[in-house]
């Protein structure tokens, strides 16, 4: 019994390997034949349109696309903020705040820092409930 059924599941694999090869050969037919359908003489020629139209760049998944800025334009983008300084002051108005009632993000755009950083200071202060 074992045998016959050892003997069903090799021709089951056998007959996935076969389909498995079977789609591979269509995808990579229809795959040959999809730059011509979009009038481009080469695959080369395809791929740069692809990369054009996408906006990234090669090697740099989820870059954004590069866009062009008038002159004399300000711009953020590649400016990172710098990072904060806690002070001792900080750490006081923060625990005033909260002792206030105010939530997590209004500390953090009352004193100019983070949420994270709030979340911190809370933690360090001794100001978070336990679970």
């Amino acid at each position: 019994m074992n045998t016959d059924i050892l003997k069903e599941l090799a021709a089951t694999r056998a007959k996935v390997a076969q389909l498995e090869a079977s789609i591979a050969s269509e995808l990579a037919s229809e795959l040959a034949t999809l730059p011509a359908m979009y009038g481009f003489n080469s695959v080369d020629a395809f791929i740069a349109a692809v990369r054009n139209a996408s906006g990234t760049r090669r090697g740099r998944p989820g870059r954004k696309p590069r866009v062009a800025v008038a002159a004399g334009a300000k711009t953020t983008a590649g400016k990172r903020r710098k990072r904060a300084k806690i002070t001792d002051a900080m750490r006081a108005e923060v625990k005033k705040l909260v002792e206030a009632g105010k939530t997590g993000n209004e500390v953090a755009k009352a004193v100019g820092i983070s949420l994270p950083s709030v979340q911190n200071i809370k933690k360090a202060l001794g100001l978070v409930k336990g679970k």
